[in-house]
């Protein structure tokens, strides 16, 4: 090859090295232009993995994403694995006369002899991978020729390569992510990991059960904060969907003119701020699972087109003539009703029965009062993990006051509750002064009784006499040496509050 036509071909190099901003691409055209120049019939750039020491073929020109998937070393296995081990270049005029040539792609099997050059790629002293190419032998061929023109294209493109090696072990490192918290995510909505125990919550538990291996459109009611959201990841988490996108949606933190465009998406241009095109929640859950929550809060308008996507399987993006079609699944959650609201005209009642296929009731906290204690000691137990405190119960008089209360704000405020008292104590048991005012607050909960301050005082040193007994497994002297008492006065109290210390024993 004459110096003029190196030349024309470095500077060739050098501008499909700058004119993608996609690597790839850069790279892949820099292989063609070797290719066509050096009458090549396969150009590769393998990748050497740190961690495995694996050789990888990273792109290719003239090989199928077959071969390429085959081309897999060892470091030091093959002329590939010798090259990128040793840092030095070699060349083979025949490869059928050389043992070192493995031909992993089987690209070159029955078509006639090749020759084959490679070179190591390299960033400063560090072997990074290797340019490697073939021709179809030819007598007058140089091969050292061709060795230094690869050299150079090597340094040319080792910057690029770099980045590429370094794009790929972030990927790899997003993907292993990506799976962990896919794992993650399906232990942590297994429905046996609902909590409860109540005859109530255990007929949703079989109703999740029955419901996630299928593809019925599940309709979710219950109070707000009762855990429409956590039956619905369940419901998806168990499903045959599992892998694919869940994708959720709060109906009511949008307003009425930005839902529909959230849901099917929109064109560019087709309306004020609508700057290039942006694909909706139907399209993001395909193959998936679409959770609704406030269903009963869009519009009538959107209804309409929600409805011919339950119907159809298919949608417009607004703004849009091109027919998209949909495979997802259904789940919605209201704390509305429905019923009323189809009676009154501001739902539309075909809509309704499209979403009510196979409902399922989460109970409000009031009517499962055996669940408070089983939740009360979960949430306990998650803070003060995060909060590094090492608080081991609730006293009898605090799971008094969290039992007989009503929670209107339900699992939500219970997990609020005893987060604040988690934070608030710096001793091992929560008591009931811990928790919020309106459990302690007679005339917002019904949950206190007493009525004067003598009472209240009365309340607690029953409280404290109960918990020291509790902690010294009724040990009457070690429980009045921890409430810096003697053994009388102990005594004297436990028998005026009828606290029987044998009991705790």
């Amino acid at each position: 090859m004459k110096k003029i036509e190196e030349i024309t071909l470095f500077y060739e190099i050098s501008n499909a090295l700058n004119e993608h901003l996609e690597l790839k691409k850069s790279l892949y055209k820099v292989l063609g232009i070797l290719s066509e120049a050096l009458g090549m019939e396969h150009v590769t750039i393998t990748i050497l993995k740190q961690k495995s020491d694996e050789i990888n073929i990273e792109l290719a020109h003239g090989m199928t994403k077959s071969a390429i998937k085959k081309g897999k070393y060892k470091l030091g296995e093959g002329i590939t694995g010798k090259v990128i081990q040793t840092g030095k270049p070699l060349s083979v005029s025949k490869i059928s006369e050389e043992p070192l040539f493995l031909d992993r792609t089987s690209t070159r099997r029955d078509k006639g002899d090749y020759s084959f050059i490679c070179v190591p790629i390299k960033t400063g002293k560090k072997i990074i991978g290797a340019l490697s190419s073939d021709r179809p032998f030819e007598e007058n061929f140089s091969l050292r020729n061709g060795r230094q023109i690869l050299s150079v294209v090597a340094t040319m493109i080792a910057k690029q390569v770099s980045n590429l090696e370094k794009i790929s072990i972030e990927k790899d490192r997003l993907k292993n992510e990506n799976d962990r918290l896919k794992d993650q995510l399906e232990n942590r909505y297994k429905f046996q990991n609902i909590i409860g125990n109540s005859n109530k919550m255990r007929e949703v538990f079989q109703m999740v059960s029955q419901v996630s291996r299928s593809q019925a459109t599940v309709l979710i009611r219950g109070e707000s904060g009762t855990g429409k959201e956590l039956v619905a990841n369940s419901i998806h988490y168990n499903s045959l969907r599992s892998k694919q996108p869940f994708v959720k949606i709060n109906c009511a933190a949008l307003p009425a003119n930005l839902i529909e465009s959230e849901l099917f998406g929109h064109e560019k241009g087709s309306f004020t701020g609508a700057i290039s095109q942006k694909k909706g929640k139907f399209e993001l859950a395909h193959k998936g699972t679409l959770f609704l929550d406030e269903i009963g809060s869009i519009d009538l308008e959107v209804q309409v087109r929600l409805l011919r996507v339950l119907q159809e399987r298919e949608f417009e993006r607004v703004g849009g003539h091109k027919t998209i079609k949909t495979d997802v699944r259904i789940v919605t959650a209201t704390n509305k009703n429905l019923e009323n609201a189809v009676e009154d005209g501001s739902f539309r009642g075909d809509l309704y029965y499209r979403l009510n296929v196979f409902p399922i009731y989460i109970p409000p906290l009031r009517e499962r009062k055996t669940d408070i204690l089983l939740l009360a000691e979960h949430f306990l137990e998650k803070y003060t993990r995060e909060n590094h405190k090492e608080i081991l119960r609730i006293s009898t008089p605090g799971i008094d006051m969290l039992m007989d209360y009503h929670w209107p704000g339900n699992v939500r405020e219970l997990e609020n509750c005893i987060e604040r008292a988690v934070l608030l104590c710096d001793e091992k048991v929560i008591h009931g002064y811990h928790l919020p005012p309106t459990l302690q607050t007679g005339s917002e909960s019904g949950t206190v009784t007493t009525t004067s301050l003598e009472e209240s005082i009365m309340n607690l040193e029953k409280e404290m006499l109960i918990d020291s007994l509790k902690n010294t497994r009724g040990n009457i002297s070690l429980a009045a040496s921890m409430l810096k008492t003697t053994v009388r006065k102990f005594s004297y109290k436990a028998s005026k509050y009828g606290i029987e210390y044998k009991h705790y024993r």
